[in-house]
Parts: structure tokens; C-alpha cells; sequence
């Protein structure tokens, strides 16, 4: 096996920027696209001009739409898909891997249908040889900006260290910078719930509030985000570094992000399907709202904006009326402890 080919799967903007990454550590990098077209017009231009305008991409990566060609002795797999595209990409490729490959996922979401984890869904549909070898990336990491070596820290889990340590080393650049941390669990719910809060954040940009509302959502949204982490299992810390605090607050501030944007679309008057078009690539908190709205439910776990989410993307609630919801709940205590601070 060539140690030096890495298999990259989805030729979106995190795929392709991935890719890039990966030439710079002296990798022979394929990129599968299942458009034919997409490929060739990567190899064509050299520039994803599709996803990724603007950026030079080096000879090393190559674009195919051959996932046998792309996977055969491939000692890393990179996942970069939507969640939605996981599970089928995964009975896809279970008899095509050889030998015990790195696999490496970027997905963030939960599945509406069976509440799983993106690692859960690679778990079940790949032999254990490889469900072993699964790790997860996330973190405050948007395409455009890895793609211009703009610097960036990420984190990486997997069920052991030493293969969470081997993503390490093969990612860490000078100005891609990569944590390890033991908490699976915490990376991927961080990673996932925190489109639900940008979505808030872009549906307020949209009906034209400012900066305090913004923050006011990040905060409030972050102390959802760890409600519901800690009932199901994560370590609170986790939600404080950049899977957590991180991951959203680039998601709600950001340009490049899709979920906001998606939001802001919303907020001025725009029905969910006519934003998602506009929007025109992924947007992940469509069904991570409703899983989560789920997992709130079933544990009893008070997730106010998460639950605005929920009726105005699937209930046909207007977005003026989900904020005035939020602001005139019920008075309670900011922090959990309540008014036991006080003497």
C-alpha cells in the first residue's frame, strides 16, 4: 500500500481545500466527485470553479469520478460529505478499502431518522477493521480560508489515541494547526448543534437586528448546546474549546457561512425551500434541528432557540413571531445554579 495516496471523497469545498492541505504533506491526493463533469472541469482549470473559486489547486490533486480508481491503495480516506450522503457513501465503499485505511470524517450533523452520530453511521456500515480506524476533524474551520493558508486549529477524536495521534500528524501544517481530544462524543454534538445557532443568528441578521442580538444568541445557544451535550454524555470542557465555543462562534460571525446565510434568507421573508436554493450548497442544520428538537424532547432538555428553529423551518412559524417567543419566555436565572450564589 502507497502511503503516499490519499483518497478524498466529496469534491466540495471542504474536500477540495482538504486535498490541497494534503499535497503540502507530500500526498498524491484523489479527489472523487460522483459528476463527471465536476471532475473534469477540476482537471481542466485546475480551481474547483464550482465550489471553490479562485484557488490553484497543485497537480498532485486529481479529480475523478471513478470511486474504485480513487479508493485502490489509498492508505488514507478523507470523508468531506454532507451527512445526509454518509451512510449511503459508506455501503459504497465497505469492500472497496484495502487494507486497515486511516478513515478520516468532516461530517457535521445527526441523522432525523435514527438520531446517529456521523462515527455511529460509519460504525454500523464499515467491517470493524476500519470502523476502528474512523476519526473525526471539526472545529473553527471554514474552506476558503484553509484554502489560503489562512491559520486555523482543529481538533480530532477517535474511540483510541494513537489513531486519533496518526490524524494528527498527517494534518498538523505550520499554519493548520491540530489538537487531539478523547471526547468523540463532544466533537461531534459541538460540531453539529452549533448550525442550529447560526441559523438563529442569520434569521435575525435578516430581519435587521445587530450585534447584541448575535450575542445574545451565541451565548444562550452555547448553554443549549451544553445542556444537551452533558445529558447525553459529553464532557462540559469539551463545549469550551473548538469544537464548542469555536466552531460557533466562526459559524455565526462568518461570510462564508451557509447556515447564516441560510438564516438571513429566512429572516427577510423567504420560504425555507426558495433560501436553501439560494444558498445553493449544504445547509446541515435543516436536519440537524429536527434531530436535535428530538433528542431535546426525549430528555427533557430545555433548548428555547433550538425549538424556535424547529417551528420556523418545519412549523411555518414566521421569524418575527419565533423571537418574540425567546424574549418573552418566562423569567429565569441565567446560570444553572440559580439563586444559590447569593447569601
Amino acid at each position: 500500500m502507497q502511503s503516499e495516496k490519499v483518497a478524498v471523497l466529496g469534491a466540495g469545498s471542504w474536500g477540495t481545500a482538504l486535498g490541497r492541505l494534503l499535497v503540502q504533506q507530500g500526498k498524491q491526493v484523489y479527489l472523487w466527485s460522483r459528476r463527471n463533469d465536476l471532475a473534469k472541469d477540476i482537471n481542466s482549470y485546475r480551481e474547483n470553479r464550482r465550489y471553490l473559486p479562485g484557488v490553484l489547486l497543485p497537480a498532485k490533486v486529481r479529480a475523478y469520478s471513478d470511486v474504485d480508481e480513487v479508493l485502490k491503495e489509498a492508505a488514507t480516506i478523507v470523508l468531506a460529505l454532507p451527512s445526509s450522503a454518509l451512510r449511503e457513501t459508506a455501503a459504497l465503499i465497505r469492500d472497496k478499502v484495502e487494507g486497515e485505511a486511516l478513515i478520516i470524517s468532516t461530517s457535521k450533523g445527526i441523522d432525523p431518522e435514527t438520531l446517529k452520530r456521523p462515527s455511529q453511521i460509519l460504525r454500523e456500515e464499515l467491517p470493524k477493521n476500519l470502523a476502528d480506524r474512523v476519526v473525526v476533524l471539526s472545529g473553527p474551520s471554514h474552506a476558503e480560508e484553509v484554502a489560503r493558508d489562512i491559520p486555523t486549529t482543529v481538533v480530532v477524536s477517535a474511540e483510541q489515541r494513537a489513531v486519533a495521534e496518526q490524524a494528527q500528524d498527517l494534518l498538523m501544517r505550520s499554519h493548520f494547526r491540530v489538537y487531539t481530544n478523547p471526547d468523540l462524543l463532544g466533537l461531534e454534538l459541538g460540531g453539529s448543534l452549533k448550525n442550529i445557532i447560526a441559523l438563529a443568528c442569520g434569521v435575525a441578521e435578516g430581519l435587521g437586528f445587530g450585534d447584541n442580538t448575535k450575542a445574545a444568541l451565541v451565548t444562550r445557544g452555547l448553554a443549549e448546546i451544553i445542556r444537551l451535550g452533558t445529558a447525553l454524555g459529553a464532557r462540559e470542557t469539551t463545549f469550551a474549546g473548538l469544537a464548542g465555543l469555536g466552531d460557533l462562534v466562526v459559524t455565526c460571525t462568518s461570510k462564508h457561512s451557509r447556515n447564516m446565510r441560510f438564516g438571513s434568507f429566512l429572516g427577510k421573508g423567504k420560504p425555507v425551500e426558495e433560501s436553501l436554493a439560494l444558498v445553493g450548497q449544504t445547509v446541515e442544520s435543516i436536519r440537524t434541528t429536527r434531530a436535535a428538537y428530538q433528542l431535546a424532547k426525549a430528555k427533557g432538555i430545555e433548548m428555547p432557540i433550538t425549538e424556535e428553529c424547529y417551528r420556523v423551518l418545519f412549523e411555518d412559524a414566521a421569524p418575527a413571531d419565533a423571537v418574540g417567543s425567546l424574549m418573552t419566555r418566562l423569567k429565569t436565572h441565567e446560570v444553572e445554579e440559580g439563586v444559590e450564589g447569593w447569601n
